[in-house]
């Protein structure tokens, strides 16, 4: 062994001991007499001290040579450190070299390998083996590390299996753009990388296997941002013989666990909320239920008085900001622009302030007399120093962009704490959602979700009213997790792929597979998969899920570091029967 002990082991009960030690070069301080070396690995950072003396000098003259992230070997003696350290572990101690060996030189790094680097995004992603080096990012892995054991400890002590699934499947048309390989043995052919297990964590079920997991990676191709990589990992279960209820106890135990283990305490039991009043309340299916300012619609008072902007709107609706009537016109503005910005999509903002003796002073004072203003101010629930922000114009949009503001005020007032977790089950989606420009249905989750039972009559009648038998798992704002319980019935999956627009021959040709396993006794069954890059994320308090993966791709879904995806050669293409001569313009 070239080490007998890590660079974060050693403490006041080692004095006196022979140890070897190996790792990176942290930093050399030369002060003359004394030389300090910081030897790093990911154990930490461990002092060697060089001092002035014959039998020494040859050793602090091979030190003096040392370069940042040179890989060397000592060995020496346990010393008291005169001047501790209380910032490391290791800070106690120090070590007093008899031999150095240098195991490998190194070039300097293109940035510092500090917690604070000097390291830009591409640069690092560009060096992503030495951005690794550095303490937040090892802390990092070392967290998702934790959290994927906690999970396989939980499921397996539910009973559940870990089963891997193919890598290599069938392209489907739902979802999103589907990942394909060309297949050289069948020319012509494509293999699909899985957006998800789903087909085959349900055959696993018809099989038997009534309990099921897997920390699985997924594939997407689809535009990326800060919470989407073209590659992610989900934690993937499904359940036989269970109701919705089964399956949000057994995961609710699951998230409590995580909690308990990686953050130090119990959220207790996750409240509930239908699909339909988180999108009332909050207009969004994922609420950030962290702060209050839940919606209050206004038709009732607010429209009628002769304000155009109001009167002709579907939906009237605001937030009460409490505390902030005291915002300046400059801030105001601002959050008239936010709402304007094109990717929140209002036309504009209404605003009303409730003044210390309580009258209601607003934007649009010349249409509304106090009286009025005073049923505004009921209707929130308002008290002196309220600031309310109103919104008017199409039910949906108007919802969208006022979750857009709400959630802009909660971060503006510092109420989005990243350390306070608020967990939630939304329950009861639709089952499908009618696209305008399509003239058809797609499925809100995907093609395997069972409706309530209690809807399936409406799928003949009125199939946009049907409900799922669908949950998500919110955390602050962020959608964890999601699931259902699954159509285990041909009929009533035949019907679902009918409603989606899938003719039976078409049915047949994607999904015959599965919809013949039904016949051969499927049982009730239904699962959840959660976003392991987000849990992660969420649980070491970042924004992003890159900084969760080892080696994570960029906004245009490109590895710089490898320099991946490239062009293949023209053997290798005619050896997959791929024709790379496309006409111009086609």
């Amino acid at each position: 062994m070239l080490r007998t002990h890590t660079c974060g082991d050693l403490r006041q009960e080692h004095v006196g001991q022979t140890v070897t030690l190996s790792g990176w070069v942290q930093r050399t301080r030369d002060k003359g007499a004394l030389l300090y070396l910081d030897l790093r690995d990911r154990y930490g950072i461990t002092q060697v001290v060089f001092e002035q003396g014959v039998e020494a000098e040859q050793l602090r003259e091979q030190a003096r040579e040392l370069g940042r992230e040179f890989v060397v070997s000592v060995t020496g003696r346990v010393a008291e450190r005169y001047s501790k350290n209380a910032n490391l572990p290791t800070g106690d101690v120090e070590i007093r070299p008899e031999t150095l060996t240098v195991l490998n030189p190194a070039k300097l790094p293109p940035f510092l390998i500090e917690d604070e680097t000097d390291g830009g995004d591409e640069a690092r992603m560009k060096y992503r083996y030495l951005d690794l080096r550095r303490n937040p990012v090892r802390r990092n892995l070392e967290l998702r590390h934790r959290l994927a054991q906690s999970v396989r400890r939980y499921l397996d002590g539910q009973g559940f299996l870990e089963v891997e699934t193919p890598v290599l499947i069938k392209s489907t048309p739902e979802g999103a753009r589907d990942f394909v390989v060309p297949s050289r043995m069948n020319p012509g052919q494509f293999y699909a990388l899985p957006q998800s297990p789903q087909t085959f964590k349900q055959l696993l079920m018809v099989s038997g296997f009534d309990r099921y997991f897997q920390i699985v990676k997924c594939f997407r191709d689809e535009d990326l941002r800060a919470d989407r990589q073209p590659e992610f990992t989900q934690i993937d279960c499904e359940m036989a013989f269970v109701e919705q209820e089964d399956i949000l106890q057994t995961f609710e135990g699951l998230t409590r666990q995580l909690f308990i283990e990686v953050k130090g305490f119990d959220p207790g039991e996750f409240p509930r909320m239908t699909y339909a009043d988180a999108m009332r309340r909050y207009g969004s299916d994922k609420p950030d239920t962290r702060f209050a300012m839940e919606f209050v619609e206004l038709n009732e008072v607010a429209q009628g008085q002769g304000f155009p902007v109001f009167d002709n709107a579907e939906l009237v609706v605001g937030i009460n900001a409490n505390t902030c009537a005291s915002f300046t016109r400059k801030q105001l503005d601002e959050l008239t622009d936010f709402v304007k910005r094109p990717q929140v999509g209002a036309t504009g903002l209404v605003y009303a302030r409730v003044e210390p003796d309580g009258t209601v002073k607003s934007s649009v004072d010349k249409f509304y007399a106090q009286e009025v203003l005073q049923q505004w101010k009921e209707a929130f629930g308002a008290n002196p120093g309220d600031l309310l922000l109103i919104l008017a114009g199409p039910a949906d949009k108007t919802r969208k962009a006022l979750n857009e503001l709400r959630l802009e005020m909660g971060q503006r007032l510092g109420l989005r704490n990243k350390e306070d977790f608020r967990p939630l089950w939304v329950l009861d989606f639709p089952l499908l959602e009618y696209n305008e420009e399509d003239g058809r249905h797609y499925a809100m989750h995907h093609p395997f979700t069972s409706p309530k039972p209690e809807d399936v009559p409406l799928l003949d009648t009125k199939p946009g009213e049907v409900r799922a038998n669908a949950y998500d798992l919110v955390i602050n704002g962020t959608e964890i997790g999601g699931g259902s319980i699954r159509i285990h019935d041909r009929g009533v999956q035949a019907r679902m792929f009918e409603l989606l627009g899938f003719s039976p021959e078409e049915a047949e040709a994607q999904f015959g597979f599965l919809l013949n396993a039904f016949e051969y006794g499927a049982p009730p069954h239904g699962g959840i998969a959660f976003g392991f890059d987000r849990l992660c994320s969420m649980f070491g308090g970042a924004d992003s899920i890159r900084d969760f993966i080892a080696f994570p791709k960029n906004n245009s879904g490109r590895d710089v570091m490898i320099d991946s995806p490239s062009e293949i050669s023209a053997a290798q293409l005619k050896e997959l029967s791929i024709d790379t001569k496309v006409e111009a313009g086609k």
